[in-house]
């Protein structure tokens, strides 16, 4: 079985390649076909890949290419974790936003919608070669913005894209290490949008124990999100927000606290990737350590403006482990290749899963998981307050698709102008004005004339 991974020479890729290297079933990947633009990249994650697989007799063969249709071609999988302008458009996009006093993060708010508008495009050609080249490979869409991401391919590909996102999961495993429970045997009653979603309950055994932890001052406050959030917010709201809701329940303080921090979060990886691909220009030097130093380092600092803002100090040892997309990613193909039914948290088309939305709109939420591709689970409606949010930004994302497709800058306009955490329109039309001006990949919004976008 073949995986192409786009955008090959990213940090993350070891870590999906890692996942693969534990599968010795019979239907497992049996090649890995990497591809990027950037040459440099690949060599040193191919280099990384090798020292992975030192002493696995069956692992993986990998090649590597810079040609679109030579990857895709024969993939039975295709995962995407493509950055358009790399991490120097995204601390630009956190840079040109905080100027403006909103928050600039790569996936909420205005710098979720700058990267949106600079990805769909490059998703949207992505996807049509896929369906030329490869129709019955199934898509893994991990590109961010990852719900909008997964819904602009979905257009072309149907249900034959789905999104993963490793927060959830990780948000379940670390409710029910508190609780106590095995978070293999527990379901987690989660549903939002990508990025904005509330676990609600966990059961063991057919028994909510979400209710104990939220009666518990002290085991509610004693994990990261309980940290993050306050316990008495908690219990007002009766759910466990994922944690990028921070970005909204506490946006005058996250965005001072990236406003007064050294570096935004974009920098920050941005300098740090740049020392560990330098060094692996360096033919001497030991890939597979390097590469693990690094990652150590930019665990720890997840999200610390936000923990900066709440108070919270560095991360505990157990809330450093991410909740795996690597292994989201491989048990969804096992699912799929070998008909192992299973239930994941997924980013998919809603169908009549939550009313307020239509059947075409991406949400994340459970989905048993078969031969046939993920089946999104029944959820209980949505509370008010989050019914606010979820189509708030879901309009969002919809003028985002608007403005790719028609190529319109008053769309482009509308789409920042609506979104919760931008609060002025003349402020949408500033970060429009920015954005246009820093990104060539945005070229096509310097028009104010809204014709039809040409570069196919």
């Amino acid at each position: 079985m073949k995986l192409t991974i786009l955008g090959g020479g990213g940090f993350r890729v070891p870590l999906v390649y890692g996942a693969l290297l534990g599968d010795h079933a019979e239907g497992r990947v049996t090649h890995v076909t990497l591809h990027d633009l950037d040459e440099g990249r690949l060599s040193a994650i191919a280099r990384v890949l090798t020292d992975q697989a030192e002493g696995v007799p069956d692992a993986p063969a990998v090649t590597a290419t810079t040609d679109l249709d030579e990857a895709l071609r024969g993939a039975d999988f295709v995962f995407s974790a493509i950055r358009v302008g790399g991490l120097e458009g995204r601390a630009a996009d956190e840079r040109i936003a905080l100027a403006e006093g909103v928050l600039g993060q790569e996936t909420v708010g205005a710098g979720g919608i700058a990267y949106g508008l600079r990805t769909v495009p490059v998703a949207d050609r992505i996807a049509r070669r896929i369906a030329e080249l490869a129709p019955d490979a199934w898509v893994i869409n991990f590109t961010n913005p990852a719900g909008l991401v997964t819904e602009a391919m979905s257009r072309v590909l149907g249900d034959r894209v789905i999104g993963i996102c490793d927060s959830p999961v990780g948000l379940g495993r670390r409710v029910a290490r508190v609780l106590g429970a095995n978070p293999d045997e527990a379901w987690i009653d989660y549903v939002g949008l990508n990025h904005l979603g509330w676990l609600r309950g966990l059961r063991v055994g057919g028994r909510d124990l979400l209710p104990r932890l939220l009666a518990d001052e002290e085991a509610l406050g004693s994990f990261e999100e309980g940290r993050l959030f306050g316990p008495e917010w908690l219990r007002s709201l009766g759910a466990i927000p994922n944690e990028y809701l921070h970005y909204y329940y506490f946006n005058r303080e996250a965005v001072h606290a990236y406003r007064t921090a050294e570096r935004t979060r974009g920098a920050y990886l941005r300098d740090q990737q740049g020392v560990f691909y330098e060094e692996m220009a360096k033919p001497d030097t030991p890939a597979l350590a390097a590469w693990h130093r690094t990652l150590a380092d930019r665990e720890a600092t997840y999200m610390a403006a936000n923990r900066e803002a709440a108070g919270m100090g560095d991360r505990d040892e157990e809330d450093l482990e991410s909740g795996g997309y690597e292994k989201v990613a491989l048990a969804l193909m096992r699912a799929i290749a070998r008909d192992e039914r299973t239930t994941l948290i997924l980013n998919v088309r809603n169908g009549s899963t939550l009313s307020v939305l239509d059947a075409d709109a991406v949400i994340e939420v459970p989905c048993l998981v078969d031969a046939n591709g993920p089946h999104p689970v029944s959820v209980a409606p949505l509370p008010y307050h989050a019914v606010g949010l979820v189509t708030a930004v879901k309009a969002v994302e919809r003028e985002v698709l608007a403005a790719v497709e028609s190529g319109s800058r008053a769309t482009a306009v509308k789409a920042f102008a609506l979104h919760p955490l931008v609060d002025s329109v003349a402020v949408a039309r500033r970060l429009v004005e920015g954005y246009t001006a820093e990104h060539p990949g945005l070229a096509w919004l310097r028009s104010r004339d809204g014709r039809a976008r040409t570069d196919g």
